[in-house]
């Protein structure tokens, strides 16, 4: 019963300056509204940035790179132990790129239960010829049906069918940037030279376009076997193993052990992309401060309401007190006030927030820079609406419990007397 009394009376203050109640609703509303629209909107665009890296980017990278030798001859002659020695102009070692014993390797990964897949390919230096001018340029031989099933290659490509590149022999599709600069359309043939003076005719299948423009003026894409009939090495020649896994945190420790075990180089996706990624974690972190920022805004509009409504209201606290209501019970009345309106403005602001977002997710966004993005991204994780939630109700109930606590120490007495 006394439940049911003090449910009663909290509604009717409610009701009294149901314009003050409505006013500190719309804060809460237009908080959490503004709190999912941003983080939704900011973690979307973080999401298609990392998705421009990550979806080209294999999660680790096998390959051997040409360096000097890390220990010389003067460092293991008994003589010289007990000495110093400083060389300088020191040569690389007379090193092949070619990963040596690459397919027991390849073998061997695919048996790895933390390995998605894996992509060989073949890198090749290379000159375009347009008439009397070379153009550098970098060919990609890959496994094209393995390319696009772990990096959705065939997203990237803006002009032709990437499965050309498979079924047609000595054929490449061009970076969008190269294919500008030499005038190249779909069927044309183009002449590349490599590093050895060998030249090759090509046909054009299609146009890449990864939507970093330094990349696709120089990177071309041709099958594995064209391009190790460029570079006139047979067909067990790879220069780069790519590994997509399961758990893409597991890529720093998985580089090291592969290095080790397969005597290669080894660069893992956090390491490669270091820079972007504390990029996006400063953009997230911004997001959650200018959103939290929001809601607590809107706490404070909740307890300047609920402060004037105590000040206003008085003469009814001391008649509650006065007929036997304790300072807990004018507690629990105006933190039920204060969570009403949290709830209230909290369930309309995830309503308000989600058609916001839905309404951000369908403007187009087309622009010629990134041809996989259609729309403005949005992310609609759950997480961000229970954040909301949560913060929006424990908001309102810390700006209803101040000034609760304030009322329920009002002495009836000295009130009744002024009066």
């Amino acid at each position: 019963m006394k439940l049911k009394l003090l449910t009663s009376i909290s509604i009717s203050l409610l009701l009294a300056r149901w314009r003050q109640t409505l006013v500190a609703a719309v804060g809460v509303t237009f908080g959490i509204t503004m709190f999912i629209t941003l983080l939704s909107f900011m973690s979307g665009l973080n999401d298609m940035l990392d998705g421009l890296i990550l979806n080209r980017t294999p999660h680790i990278r096998l390959y051997n790179e040409i360096q000097p030798s890390k220990e010389q001859p003067v460092d293991i002659a008994d003589q010289f132990k007990s000495r110093h020695n400083f060389i300088s102009s020191i040569k690389p070692k007379n090193e092949r790129l070619e990963i040596y014993n690459n397919g027991a390797i390849i073998s061997a990964l695919r048996k790895d239960s933390r390995v998605m897949g894996i992509a060989p390919k073949v890198t090749a230096q290379v000159f375009y010829n347009v008439g009397s001018i070379d153009l550098t340029g970098v060919i990609n031989g890959v496994e094209v049906e393995e390319e696009n099933r772990l990096f959705k290659f065939k997203d990237y490509v803006v002009g032709g069918n990437y499965i050309d590149l498979k079924n047609i022999p000595n054929s490449i599709i061009l970076g969008k940037g190269a294919a500008e600069k030499m005038l190249a359309n779909i069927g044309d043939v183009v002449q590349v030279t490599t590093t050895k003076g060998e030249r090759i005719q090509l046909k054009v299948v299609g146009f890449f376009q990864s939507g970093i423009q330094d990349i696709d003026k120089v990177q071309s894409y041709a099958s594995v076997t064209t391009a190790q009939k460029l570079l006139g090495e047979s067909n067990n020649y790879i220069t780069d193993i790519q590994i997509k896994l399961f758990d893409i945190t597991l890529a720093p420790l998985m580089a090291k052990e592969y290095a080790k075990l397969y005597d290669v180089e080894a660069i893992d996706v956090q390491t490669a992309n270091s820079q972007f990624e504390t990029g996006s974690s400063v953009r997230t972190t911004i997001s959650y401060a200018v959103g939290v920022t929001l809601l607590i805004v809107a706490g404070f509009g909740i307890y300047n309401i609920l402060n004037m409504m105590i000040y206003e209201k008085m003469d009814s606290i001391a008649i509650l007190k006065a007929t036997g209501f304790s300072g807990k019970d004018v507690n629990r009345i105006f933190i039920s006030i204060a969570l009403s309106i949290g709830v209230f403005g909290g369930i309309l602001g995830l309503i308000f927030g989600f058609g916001l977002s839905a309404t951000i997710d369908q403007i187009p966004f087309n622009t010629a820079s990134l041809p996989t993005v259609k729309t403005y991204p949005i992310n609609y994780n759950p997480r961000f609406y229970l954040i909301g939630a949560v913060f929006s109700i424990i908001t309102t109930y810390f700006a209803g419990y101040f000034p609760s606590r304030k009322a329920s120490k009002i002495d009836p007495v000295v009130i009744i007397r002024g009066k």
